[in-house]
């Protein structure tokens, strides 16, 4: 099989999970109120659910060709609601060295963009972000695959973020995959998800 389809395969299935999952009720972890979720506390916000225990995940498309992860620009995004919060689930099928960055990372860019983040156990949450992950080694370079459902407080979905980025180095898996990848895709989904909410409340 090739590693273009290695890729889709693995995308569909974790398309498939995350379809699965998309009424279940929202999980009660929360990143802590938006003025205090920083160090320590902020690396352990997302707390990873490992692939073996995942039972479900998202299908395929919209995965960028070559992996490549186009940036925002980083700038305020208008028309964002001010009562509109994230809470994030459990990321699924990530080891937690590689979700630490991505954690800190998705923290950062929310405030950066204006929106805020639910408080202990989700309260107040208007959004809930499920990410499923899966990581892919060939040829001297790892593909990580990534899958954001948007939930509403009730378990339903509202949208869907998905791509693909390349990590290039040594190592296998999880293991070479390096911060700023994580860092890139959370920046990419903080984006994606900060023009999705403009467009609806706008």
């Amino acid at each position: 099989m090739t590693r273009s389809a290695r890729i889709a395969a693995s995308l569909f299935a974790m398309v498939a999970t995350a379809s699965c999952t998309g009424t279940a009720p929202p999980l009660d972890i929360g990143v802590g109120d938006s003025t205090a979720a920083t160090g320590s506390d902020a690396s352990m916000a997302l707390p990873v659910v490992t692939a073996s225990t995942a039972t479900t995940a998202p299908a395929p498309g919209g995965a960028e060709p070559g992996g490549a992860i186009p940036q925002g620009d980083g700038g305020p995004v208008a028309a964002i609601s001010a009562g509109s919060r994230i809470q994030f689930a459990p990321i699924v099928g990530s080891t937690v060295q590689a979700a630490t960055p991505l954690t800190q990372e998705l923290i950062k860019r929310s405030r950066e963009r204006g929106i805020g983040l639910a408080g202990a156990g989700g309260a107040g949450a208007t959004h809930i972000l499920k990410g499923y992950f899966s990581a892919m080694s060939e040829g001297g370079s790892t593909t990580v695959i990534y899958v954001w459902d948007v939930l509403d407080p009730s378990g339903n979905r509202l949208h869907r973020i998905q791509g693909q980025a390349k990590a290039e180095g040594k190592g296998e898996g999880w293991a070479a995959v390096p911060p700023s990848i994580m860092q890139a895709i959370a920046d990419r989904t903080i984006d994606d998800f900060a023009q999705w909410l403009t467009a609806r409340t706008g």
